[in-house]
């Protein structure tokens, strides 16, 4: 891709590097969206008024890097246990999500369900689901994997629906959005049945790839259930 750097005056950027967990200040263009690929040796405080013109190219690259990257931060309409086959959503192709519901040879998408009352497991005596609830509750407030904020936004009996926030909009590229939040979706659902499992699902609605944000969120979790008594049905 053609590089989109210009000359205008550049202002200063946080941004989070997801292959080091780590936070740097870098510059950035004046432009509310840009993509920083070497470091700028010439860093100013932004007093720069632009004219008409850079505003018409500014409003063209953020267009086109807007189609390059979807930066979309709404909600999916697909999520929730789904009606025809009750199950949590199948992943898309992107290589940002995981999911209880998909097949175990996709290698990429696919991570096992939890167990709250496993056999040989640490606990002394069996939770009902309603305690195991609580316990994963407790968890998803507590936990904060590469310090995204938890948000429950959806609870039902056999149902939790969890916005994770970032500090930051970042990916590692130097992409970043000024004060805009990237937003990850995570689902946990308690099937019917007396089986003590919890299918999970999680996903980024932003990009192509994750940097295992997702796999490494949910493994944070499932460490801090595993104090509790769960397991899972198998490793990730």
């Amino acid at each position: 891709m053609a590089s989109l750097s210009s000359p205008f005056t550049r202002c200063y950027c946080n941004y989070y590097d997801y292959n080091y967990n780590k936070f740097y200040n870098r510059s950035t263009s004046t432009l509310p969206l840009h993509i920083l690929s070497h470091r700028n040796n010439h860093d100013k405080p932004c007093h720069h008024q632009i004219t008409r013109r850079e505003i018409v190219l500014r409003s063209s690259e953020i267009a086109v890097l807007g189609a390059i990257f979807k930066f979309s931060g709404k909600k999916p309409d697909y999520l929730g246990v789904q009606k025809n086959t009750p199950s949590l959503s199948l992943c898309p192709a992107t290589n940002n999500c995981i999911s209880t519901s998909e097949n175990s040879s996709d290698l990429i998408h696919y991570a096992p369900p939890w167990n709250y009352n496993p056999e040989g497991g640490r606990r002394k005596k069996t939770v009902s689901r309603e305690d195991a609830m609580e316990e994963l509750l407790q968890v998803i407030k507590s936990t904060k994997p590469d310090k995204y904020t938890p948000r429950i936004v959806e609870k039902k009996d056999d149902y939790v629906h969890v916005e994770y926030e970032s500090p930051i909009l970042g990916d590692g590229n130097f992409v970043c959005v000024g004060g805009k939040q990237i937003v990850d979706d995570v689902e946990f659902w308690f099937p019917p049945g007396n089986k003590p499992i919890v299918e999970y699902r999680s996903a980024s609605r932003l990009g192509n790839f994750d940097f295992d944000v997702n796999r490494k969120r949910i493994k944070a979790l499932r460490l801090e259930l595993e104090n509790k008594g769960w397991a899972s049905e198998d490793s990730i």
